[in-house]
């Protein structure tokens, strides 16, 4: 048998469980696993600025393709503790990554010594498993443990806490016959998908709610194959985004309160059956309850047994994997075709295209300062299919859901279900070094672009090329726009005159100066019609200098974007399309 410290194990473990990457911040009490990192070769390493960065980092790795397992990396006490809002996020959104953290020696973990934390007890409500390690001969098992966990399942984040002895300790270990365990998923039964295809085809109105499960079990192709074969049209969720494109026939839009088209929830209403695949019923797709359940029938497949009734009693739930799921229902589906047996949808799914083509908001001003509308429609014109895109939070992301145009599954990466502030910026980092060759784009607004900016130094120091579009309205603009129900505008307001750029008026940070500060390039644009010149030099720039480059839109102060308390009650704050010039890149001409 071969002799390895505790470290070095963990190590060749994660080697041989497909790990290649991971992203961190060393310290004193995780130095040998640093060590052993270095001598193992074969796992690159990415130094961020902070370790919560870290941990968003390795969502966006893992988010960017299937079978990636984002790595996080820190020392014991606060690196633990940053990786909290990491490990939440990841959790919320079913996305598998390993934190690994070091920890005081075992014999005064308890006994307050320096940056000692029960960091497993911190971390168990937002992981899978969190476990610190006392016997350095578990730690082979608890490795090959947290990557089973990770995959079996609904997907999920594990941290493993590694004190400095145990990771020091020699064991007897052969990573020559180590073997990862087999991946558990619950799989629908025929019969069970039979029952639900029966629902469906005894409806009139049909449709599908596709969400980020069907990502996660990179079942897309599977899905708009049985969204064709039944004529039924999709509803991607915020996470499922892209699983159908935005211009197939079959694409309903997006219902919601928020991040939804007008005619997604148009056709919603008209609809008497929902098949909803691998997504949660979030309380911003679904607004209340009563109006969304209202006179349709509801049949839910998820992953996690425990999810379906969760929110609401569905009238038939199907515990499986997205994609084992699909796979029966293409099956069924094809056999039901071949027998002459499905119904004809053509009406309903021509019905559908039309409200897309004449319930559209508008995204064409020309005003200065501009409009975030502007922004996105410009956005359209110079990114194009094979573009990741990456966000969070804030009006930015809602309005960029609205307007923005998704082909793809994974290039809508979204912090959904936590949505902090901060978490673009090291998402987007994950996502181009996990993806170097895809266009990369992310999405914000001052403010999360503001709160781990430093990470940009990450980029410049690695290079790792992306276009970082920064809608700049000097406010907290999603809270300035909820606390109008108070009558209040109380501590959103982020303007200042800059003494040292006093150009940029009341708009406060200089974020071009910041950010060549951090070694990165940077645009700024106030003219509506220098967007798109500004997009292509982004792009020229990141291919020679191989840095994040960042394009500031200064916008207006002040712009309401569509939303609502129900699905049939959002409020359009802004003039609607109303011609065809109003929104000339939406995938569907404008008829009035």
């Amino acid at each position: 048998m071969a002799r390895m410290t505790a470290a070095r194990a963990a190590v060749e473990i994660l080697q041989r469980e497909g790990v290649t990457q991971a992203f961190g911040v060393p310290g004193a009490a995780i130095n040998p696993f640093y060590k052993a990192l270095k001598e193992g070769g074969g796992i690159a390493h990415t130094l961020a600025r902070h370790v919560e960065g870290a941990s968003h980092m390795a969502e966006g790795y893992t988010r960017a393709a299937p079978g990636n397992i984002g790595v996080c990396v820190g020392t014991s006490g606060p690196a633990g503790t940053d990786m909290i809002t990491g490990l939440y996020s990841a959790i919320g959104d079913s996305i598998p990554i390993l934190c690994i953290t070091g920890q005081a020696p075992t014999a005064v973990i308890h006994k307050e010594d320096f940056q000692a934390v029960d960091i497993a007890s911190i971390a168990r409500p937002v992981t899978k498993a969190a476990t610190t390690v006392l016997e350095a001969a578990q730690v082979p098992g608890v490795f090959q443990q947290a990557f089973h966990l990770m995959r079996s399942g609904r997907p999920g984040p594990v941290l493993i806490d590694l004190p400095i002895d145990v990771q020091l300790t020699e064991i007897e270990f052969d990573p020559e016959t180590y073997t990862p365990l087999p991946v558990y998923r619950p799989t629908a039964s025929r019969a069970q998908i039979e029952k639900a295809l029966s629902l469906l085809l005894a409806s009139e109105r049909p449709l599908i709610v596709a969400g980020g499960g069907v990502v996660n079990a990179d079942a897309a192709a599977s899905l708009v194959e049985f969204a064709e074969l039944t004529g039924t049209p999709v509803v991607p969720t915020l996470m499922g985004w892209g699983t159908i494109p935005d211009d197939h026939e079959l694409n309903a839009g997006m219902v919601g309160l928020q991040t939804s088209h007008r005619y997604g929830n148009a056709t919603f209403l008209e609809s008497d059956f929902v098949l909803g695949i691998g997504n949660r019923w979030a309380n911003r797709h679904t607004g209340g309850l009563e109006v969304y359940t209202r006179g349709r029938t509801f049949v839910h497949v998820d992953i996690e047994p425990t999810q379906i009734g969760k929110i609401f009693a569905p009238d038939y739930g199907i515990a499986s994997d997205a994609g084992a799921a699909l796979d029966l229902f293409v099956e069924v589906a094809r056999e039901l075709k071949a027998a002459g047996r499905l119904p004809d949808r053509t009406a309903w799914a021509a019905a559908a295209q039309e409200r897309r083509a004449t319930l559209q908001r508008r995204t064409h001003f020309d005003q200065v300062p501009m409009k975030p509308q502007r922004v996105y429609e410009e956005m359209n014109r110079a990114f194009g299919p094979e573009t990741r895109y990456v966000t969070t939070i804030g009006l930015s992301q809602i309005a960029g859901a609205q307007m923005l145009n998704v082909y793809r599954p994974r290039h809508w990466i979204n912090c959904g279900q936590a949505g902090p502030l901060g978490w673009t910026i090291p998402a987007a980092l994950g996502v181009a070094t996990a993806d170097p060759d895809s266009p990369v784009v992310a999405l914000s607004g001052d403010y999360d672009f503001q709160f781990m900016l430093e990470e940009l130094a990450v980029g410049a120091q690695h290079r790792i090329p992306y276009i970082h579009v920064l809608v700049n309205n000097a406010y907290l603009g999603l809270i300035r726009q909820a606390q109008r129900q108070l009558d209040i505008d109380f501590q959103v307001n982020l303007e200042f005159e800059n003494i040292n750029s006093p150009e940029l008026g009341v708009y406060g940070v200089d974020h071009v100066k910041v950010v060549e500060g951090l070694g990165c390039k940077a645009i700024r644009v106030t003219d509506p019609d220098q967007l798109l010149p500004a997009f292509d030099e982004a792009k020229k720039l990141a291919a020679e200098y191989r840095v994040p480059v960042v394009v500031e839109a200064i916008l207006e102060r002040v712009t309401h974007i569509s939303m609502g308390a129900q699905i049939d009650a959002v409020n359009e704050w802004e003039d609607v399309a109303s011609e065809p010039g109003h929104a000339p890149t939406s995938i569907r001409p404008l008829r009035v």
